[in-house]
């Protein structure tokens, strides 16, 4: 987000409501989300679009059977929880009777009144165990899926093909959306520091023999539509990346910098 004391602009508003939708909001971005959400309509309005344009993930994503590992790795998160947190409730005194025939047995006394089942509510409670766990190849796959559903709604077009861009140490910082008509999205699912005077190119790799294309310049991350007019369709097991360049782009046409992300396609559920 912007620095202290400085408007965020729509782009960062736009940012912020997704990650408060899909809760990778780090603590003081979820506290800023929050009395936005409190506060500002606009705000509310994009995190309703947001909630919409994942909310056909619970639809399609298709059922898996967890393996021996991941059972044995929730089994043991589950008995290192803290005790407190399955502390008992009080239990309310039996009240005097009218009559014998009005006698009541004590009944527990009502907890804190649970909060609604969130649209989202299987998909995020999964994501939440990944990302305690550390599964990043699982956390990878669900922002797959996820590629699915971040189109507008109202009938626009769903990608053909997604990659997601992961980091050298495996974790989603990117989404591409390639679509039937050519065009592809580049959508970010977090920040990047970008030193002054340097930019982010987009690249994608089609044929061995060519090499790399540029198809995009950044000068901060952010949802941008990517540059295919000169290629071919976009196909399965397509390369995509990003790399750290001089502020014009590399010099020489090709990858100089190091390689932030980097992801290929696959069609999407």
């Amino acid at each position: 987000m912007s620095a202290q004391g400085t408007p965020p602009t729509p782009d960062e508003l736009d940012h912020l409501a997704a990650e408060h939708v899909l809760g990778l909001a780090d603590p003081a971005d979820e506290a800023r989300a929050r009395a936005l959400m409190s506060a500002d309509p606009a705000f509310r309005a994009l995190v309703e679009t947001w909630r919409a344009r994942f909310a056909e993930l619970d639809a399609t994503a298709a059922p898996g059977a967890p393996s021996d590992a991941l059972l044995e790795r929730i089994l043991a998160s589950v008995a290192a929880a803290p005790e407190a947190e399955a502390a008992p409730h009080a239990t309310v005194p039996e009240p005097p009777a009218r009559t014998p025939a009005a006698a009541q047995p004590a009944r527990p006394a009502p907890g804190p009144a649970p909060r609604p089942a969130p649209w989202f509510a299987g998909f995020w409670e999964s994501l939440a165990f990944w990302r305690t766990a550390g599964f990043a190849a699982s956390a990878a796959a669900l922002v797959l899926a996820v590629g699915l559903a971040v189109t507008l709604p109202g009938g626009a077009p769903k990608p053909v093909f997604v990659a997601v861009l992961l980091t050298p140490d495996n974790q989603p910082a990117a989404v591409v959306n390639a679509f039937a008509n050519g065009t592809a999205e580049l959508i970010p699912l977090r920040s990047i520091e970008v030193p002054q005077g340097r930019a982010l190119e987009v690249w994608t790799l089609q044929d061995r023999g060519r090499g790399p294309v540029s198809i995009g310049l950044l000068e901060r991350a952010r949802t941008v539509r990517l540059d295919l007019g000169r290629l071919p369709a976009t196909g399965p097991d397509q390369l995509f990346e990003i790399t750290l360049e001089p502020s014009a782009g590399s010099p020489i046409g090709r990858p100089t910098g190091p390689i932030l992300m980097k992801g290929t396609t696959s069609a999407p559920l």
